[in-house]
C-alpha cells in the first residue's frame, strides 16, 4: 500500500449482512458488523486481513443485519465499538459480553487513529441510526491529500443535512434497496411489511437514491457503489434502467453491488 493511501471494500451487503473494511497505513476499522463472528473472520482473510488487526467498528445502527457480529466478539476484546449511545443500548441488551464501547454523539466529528469520523441521523426505523464520513490526509496536501468515504445505507429519504455530507466524498456508498415494481409483485412480504420497507423511515428505492444523486451530482465523486438491494425485490436489471439516464451525467464510475457479494479493493490514493 503506498504511503498515506485510504483503501475500502465492501465485504458483504443486503438483507443477509452489511459489513465494509476501511484500512489506512495506522488503522483498520469496519462499518458495520452484519454476520458471525467466524464468517467475517473469512470473509476478512479473503482480503489479507484477519480479526485480530481490526481495531474498531463503526454501528450505523442495532438491526441484525448490521450488528450479528458483535456477540462473537468477545475473543477480541481490543476492537472498539464506536456507536452513539441509542444504538449500544440496544445491541448491549442482545449480547452476552460488554464490548469495549466508544460513544459519540449524533452529528459529532471526532478523529480515531489517523481517521476523521462525521456522523449524521439517517431516517430508518431504528434507535438513532446514522450515516458515517470517514475522511483522511490534508487538503492540499501533495503527499497525503485528503479522501472521503460517505457511508450511506438504511434510510427512507434523503433530508438536505444528507445532502451537503455526502457532496464532500470521494467514494460513496449508497442503498438503492428496491424497485417499487417488484416490491409490490412480491409474495413474501405482507402488506405491513411492503409500508415499512417503502415509508420515509424504511429504504431508498432505485427512483430515490436516483433522485439524490442528481440533486447532489457532486464533482468530487470518483466511485458510487449502490448497496443494501434486496434479494427478492431489486434486480440488476431494474437498477441498470432506473440509472441508464444519470450515468453520463455523473461523471464516475457506477457499481452495483449484488445481495450478499463484496467489491474488490478500492484505493483512494
Amino acid at each position: 500500500m503506498d504511503a498515506m493511501a485510504m483503501r475500502f471494500c465492501i465485504l458483504g451487503s443486503g438483507s443477509s449482512g452489511n459489513c465494509a473494511l476501511l484500512q489506512t497505513d495506522a488503522t483498520r476499522v469496519l462499518v458495520d458488523a452484519g454476520f458471525s463472528a467466524r464468517r467475517l473472520g473469512e470473509l476478512l482473510a479473503a482480503h489479507g486481513e484477519s480479526l485480530d488487526r481490526i481495531d474498531a467498528i463503526f454501528l450505523t445502527h442495532e438491526h441484525g443485519d448490521h450488528t450479528t457480529g458483535l456477540g462473537g466478539l468477545s475473543k477480541f476484546p481490543h476492537i472498539k465499538i464506536f456507536a452513539n449511545a441509542a444504538t449500544a443500548r440496544a445491541a448491549q441488551a442482545s449480547l452476552k459480553h460488554r464490548p469495549s464501547w466508544q460513544l459519540f454523539e449524533t452529528g459529532a466529528r471526532f478523529s480515531f487513529r489517523d481517521l476523521e469520523i462525521e456522523s449524521f441521523a439517517v431516517p430508518h426505523d431504528a434507535h438513532e441510526p446514522v450515516g458515517f464520513l470517514f475522511s483522511h490526509g490534508e487538503e492540499g496536501s501533495l503527499l497525503s491529500p485528503r479522501r472521503a468515504l460517505a457511508w450511506l445505507t438504511d434510510l427512507g429519504h434523503a433530508p438536505q443535512h444528507i445532502h451537503e455530507r455526502i457532496r464532500q466524498a470521494d467514494v460513496l456508498v449508497v442503498e438503492a434497496n428496491y424497485c417499487p415494481e417488484l416490491l409490490k409483485a412480491d409474495q413474501k412480504r405482507p402488506w405491513a411489511t411492503k409500508q415499512r420497507i417503502s415509508g420515509r423511515h424504511g429504504h431508498l428505492s432505485n427512483d430515490r437514491a436516483r433522485e439524490l444523486l442528481e440533486s447532489v451530482a457532486s464533482p468530487r465523486w470518483r466511485r458510487i457503489y449502490l448497496a443494501h438491494l434486496s434479494r427478492d425485490c431489486n434486480s440488476a436489471a431494474a437498477i441498470e434502467k432506473t440509472f441508464a439516464t444519470v450515468r453520463a451525467m455523473l461523471g464516475c464510475t457506477l457499481s452495483i453491488v449484488a445481495p450478499g457479494d463484496g467489491t474488490p479493493f478500492d484505493d483512494f490514493s
